[in-house]
């Protein structure tokens, strides 16, 4: 196996203090200069840096860091992995938790975990941050391993890579991760100039709904606006998260992000912050969060205070096409599962994660459960594809 570099050296940071802004940057798309990926606001380092901060993603809450650094000779930086040691399966949007039960009947002991995602958040993005002043797939090949040398050295069930884009998987799948396979929606901008450009481009009887919706939604005098930048206010913060709140108690039980977290990425990463709020008599109603990637938005949280038919819709999905298109933005990825979005223009959309299981009774257990998982995927892609909005042939 081709190395980065002759002496290079891998290490482990409990947090991501353990590097700074500068260098972290290098890997993550923040800086153009030094790295071939778009950005990803999600592995930027404002945005782990405030999961941890704010003890959101912490080990009180279950995430004790595990950060993998690899340095060349010289003692630079030339990739990383954010990563953790994990206690429960909350949070990540790969659902293992049959896994676990399975394998603790059988008197294993499935917890702690590795688990190397951004947390809380199913956005495909970099996982094995690679920088420009290397050997990309060589040094993909050393972080594999030593994904794997951790979780062996660490006498752990397993380590997994949720919401990894191909040439990660590449190289996890080269060191022997199972692959597993799952579906989300993204809308795909092709080269639209306006919202109705976009709809014409939908099937006669899909365009009049979508248009029938939208008005329905602000049927009761709602306003809707974009918020990004210094629009950001801490009483802005203050009303989103009530909207936030209301929902994440009402789906999760206890939601995961606290306030404070807000405040933090307002303050470090307003440019890259959407907030779509919808306004009625005065007063915001309800709201939803995105994010701005390179060639990107990513639809995040949502919540409200007052329940109008196709409010959501409006705010999350057809809000989120509008700024795709106004910014010339490639694509939105409206989050994870939810087959209504295909109705109103976002396409099924394989994503990909992988996993090493330490065990090898585990492994043929899990290899067989994913081959089977993956042809169901693929199939339920493609009947969903069929019911594409667009017109045939477009």
């Amino acid at each position: 196996m081709q190395k980065p570099e002759p002496a290079a050296t891998l290490t482990v940071a409990p947090s991501l203090d353990a590097f700074t802004r500068e260098e972290w940057s290098r890997l993550s798309g923040a800086d153009p200069a030094n790295c071939r990926v778009p950005y990803n606001p999600f592995v930027s380092y404002d945005f782990l840096k405030s999961l941890e901060e704010s003890g959101c993603a912490v080990r009180e809450t279950g995430w004790l860091g595990q950060h993998l650094r690899l340095e060349d000779a010289g003692g630079l930086l030339i990739g990383a992995v954010p990563c953790n040691l994990k206690s429960h399966s909350q949070g990540e949007y790969v659902f293992d938790h049959g896994w676990a039960d399975a394998f603790e009947r059988a008197g294993g002991r499935y917890y702690p975990k590795l688990q190397v995602s951004v947390p809380f958040t199913p956005a495909t993005g970099p996982r094995l941050l690679v920088g420009g002043n290397t050997d990309p797939a060589a040094a993909r090949q050393a972080l594999a391993q030593g994904l794997k040398t951790l979780t062996d050295r660490l006498g752990v069930s397993s380590a997994h890579v949720t919401f990894a884009p191909d040439q990660d998987v590449t190289a996890l799948e080269e060191a022997g991760f199972l692959v597993r396979t799952d579906q989300q929606f993204h809308f795909f901008n092709e080269g639209y100039t306006s919202y109705d450009d976009f709809l014409a481009g939908l099937a006669s009887r899909k365009r009049k709904a979508l248009k029938r919706e939208r008005r329905a939604a602000l049927e009761a005098g709602i306003e809707i606006e974009w918020l990004t930048g210094s629009d950001l206010t801490e009483a802005v913060w203050d009303d989103f998260f009530t909207f936030y709140m209301d929902t994440g108690s009402r789906k999760w039980g206890r939601p995961y992000l606290n306030r404070h977290f807000f405040s933090l990425i307002g303050e470090r990463m307003a440019d890259d912050i959407l907030l779509v709020m919808a306004r009625r008599e005065g007063r915001y109603i309800a709201g939803a969060l995105n994010f701005i990637g390179g060639d990107a938005l990513y639809g995040r949280n949502w919540g409200a205070i007052e329940h109008h038919p196709f409010l959501h819709f409006e705010v999350c999905y057809h809000q989120a096409i509008e700024f795709a298109i106004a910014r010339g933005l490639k694509r939105v990825e409206a989050g994870a599962q939810g087959e209504h979005k295909l109705a109103r223009g976002y396409l099924p959309v394989t994503t990909r994660s992988a996993h090493y299981i330490a065990h090898p009774g585990l492994r043929r257990a899990v290899a067989d459960y994913l081959e089977h998982e993956r042809q169901d995927v693929s199939a339920i892609g493609g009947i969903l594809a069929e019911h594409s909005p667009y017109k045939k042939g477009g």
